[in-house]
């Protein structure tokens, strides 16, 4: 069996995300028809992998985080079903494409800041924190799009998990970015140049609330998927409305209009609560009506919805009102700071 004769250990770490604008429209069949808008921002919670060689020619993936793990003999193409299947999934491509079919005996080790179903993207997140450890592993030439692309198509089709494309490039690109999906799998991603002052009044008046429910994304995309393909009017003129927001976002923190910003978070989550009915649940409503009585503006559902993340906008002079109103309904208030890199990885000689 060939290895690789690189240094011993890799790490590698990616972005997680808030979606401000436009989620959903980046899954199909929606963006194939009528393309899809997505503005989002990376924070500083990341995915991390990293890679230590072995010399016994097994391979064995450990998510810390999750106390799970998987082990077996390096062989071309490992069983995709079971414990841990993004990352067979990612080795096999990675041994399928980059290493001539050559088996890779390593040990793989991963852990996120944000657990999975949080709706900060942090499945795909992970994804790309390790196709850019198996990079700097293999010394590989993959550009930013090729990175993002190859990240959807073996979360989506090889493993044939249900679910969008802006993840993927959030956590490639970094930083604040207006994405366009288009049919045939076309992306361009536009980064924003965000003023300084209007990257502090947001991070000053953003809360991240975890209601402690991860939720299964793919059930509910699913969802919109079908109606979508069911050409369920409302549903459909509801993800009109969401990419709509997406430019009413981008101008409004561009131009730093926070009256604008809180406009659009109420007018986006009303609309996506009509994509699918899972989207919003009783609690999801008691937290909002709490929040908003204690002194936030607007808020909604990071991601998916049906649980995870909620982000709320908070005048900073009622941040600790709500702050303490949140607590005390037993979830768990963050904060967060954006972040301007993508995806990174280095070598440990």
């Amino acid at each position: 069996m060939t290895q690789p004769s690189f240094p011993a250990a890799i790490r590698a770490r990616a972005p997680l995300r808030l979606g401000l604008a436009g989620g959903g429209t980046d899954v199909a069949p929606y963006c194939d028809e009528y393309g899809g808008f997505v503005l989002n921002a990376t924070i500083d919670k990341y995915a991390y992998a990293m890679i230590d060689l072995r010399n016994d020619g097994r391979v064995e993936f450990v998510a810390s985080d999750q106390q799970r793990q998987w082990s077996g003999p390096a062989t071309e193409r490992l069983p995709i079903d079971g414990e841990l299947a993004l990352h067979r999934g990612v080795y096999n491509r990675i041994v399928r494409d980059f290493n001539d079919g050559r088996p890779i005996a390593l040990r793989m080790t991963t852990f996120a800041d944000a657990p999975a179903g949080s709706g900060l993207g942090s499945s795909s997140t992970l994804v790309v924190a390790m196709i850019k450890a198996y990079q700097e592993l293999l010394g590989l030439s993959l550009g930013d799009y090729e990175m993002a692309h190859l990240a959807y198509e073996i979360e989506r089709l090889d493993i044939g998990l249900s679910g969008g494309k802006q993840d993927q490039y959030a956590a490639t690109f970094g930083g604040f970015n207006f994405i366009e999906f288009h049919k045939d799998d076309r992306v361009i991603v536009n980064p924003l140049r965000v003023k300084a002052w209007v990257i502090s009044e947001l991070e000053a008046t953003t809360l991240l609330y975890f209601t402690g429910v991860s939720r299964q994304s793919a059930a509910i995309i699913e969802e919109q998927r079908a109606n979508v393909e069911r050409r369920e009017s409302d549903a459909i003129e509801a993800m009109h409305l969401v990419k709509q927001e997406a430019t009413a976002m981008k101008d409004a923190v561009l131009t730093g209009n926070f009256d604008k910003v809180a406009a659009s978070f109420q007018h986006s989550w009303a609309a996506k609560k009509r994509m699918a009915k899972s989207i919003s649940n009783n609690e999801i409503e008691a937290v909002f009506e709490r929040a908003l009585a204690a002194g936030a503006s607007a808020g909604k559902v990071s991601g998916a919805g049906g649980g995870g993340f909620m982000m709320l906008l908070v005048p900073p002079e009622r941040r600790m009102d709500v702050t303490r109103t949140l607590n005390a309904h037993g979830g768990q208030v963050m904060n967060c700071h954006f972040t301007e890199n993508g995806t990174q990885g280095w070598k440990i000689n």
